[in-house]
């Protein structure tokens, strides 16, 4: 790979970190050709891109973007790298892990995730990945709890209104 080669990868990984808040670094290195391929058609249909490049060449693209909030990923860029690019968040955990189990094997192996500025390293943080809650998820439950209150005082106007009708009717029936 000559330079210029270089400098393409570098740009089109640039590109990719700045469109993605989301991705994950993992290791696909005793995975198949097969496997591969099964995995890349994962994520494709899962809208989740996938990119494998070498260690210094994502390295530079993420020194040259914003080296100190990424300086958590350096660590991570070892062996043979593959990227996973998503809109979101927990979706590349929820590819890793069911691919895990439908090949019932322990790659790829998720070296580091960056979630929204925030850098989640080890195998060991996948569980924890897979029950992230989307955006869309919490706010969802935040207007839920928010309108909870409400309609807690609406029934019990409503409630009010029918107790008032059954006094009344009491009242006329002993009349």
């Amino acid at each position: 790979m000559n330079k210029q080669e270089k400098n393409e990868v570098i740009e089109v990984l640039k590109e990719k970190f700045s469109q993605y808040n989301n991705f994950y670094v993992t290791n696909t290195e005793s995975l198949t050709v097969e496997q591969v391929g099964k995995l890349r058609r994962v994520c494709f249909n899962k809208q989740v891109e996938m990119k494998v490049a070498k260690n210094t060449l994502i390295r530079k693209a993420l020194e040259s973007l914003d080296s100190t909030r990424y300086s958590g990923m350096f660590e991570s860029l070892n062996g043979v790298t593959a990227l996973l690019f998503s809109e979101n968040p927990k979706e590349p955990a929820l590819i890793i892990s069911s691919f895990r189990k439908d090949t019932n094997g322990d790659k790829p192996v998720l070296k580091a995730a960056f979630i929204d500025g925030d850098v989640f390293e080890g195998d060991d943080q996948l569980k924890a990945l897979t029950t992230l809650k989307s955006k869309n998820d919490l706010i969802g439950e935040i207007i839920g709890l928010l309108q909870s209150p409400a309609k807690n005082v609406i029934s019990g106007l409503n409630a009010g209104s029918k107790l008032a009708g059954l006094i009344k009717a009491l009242e006329e029936r002993a009349n």
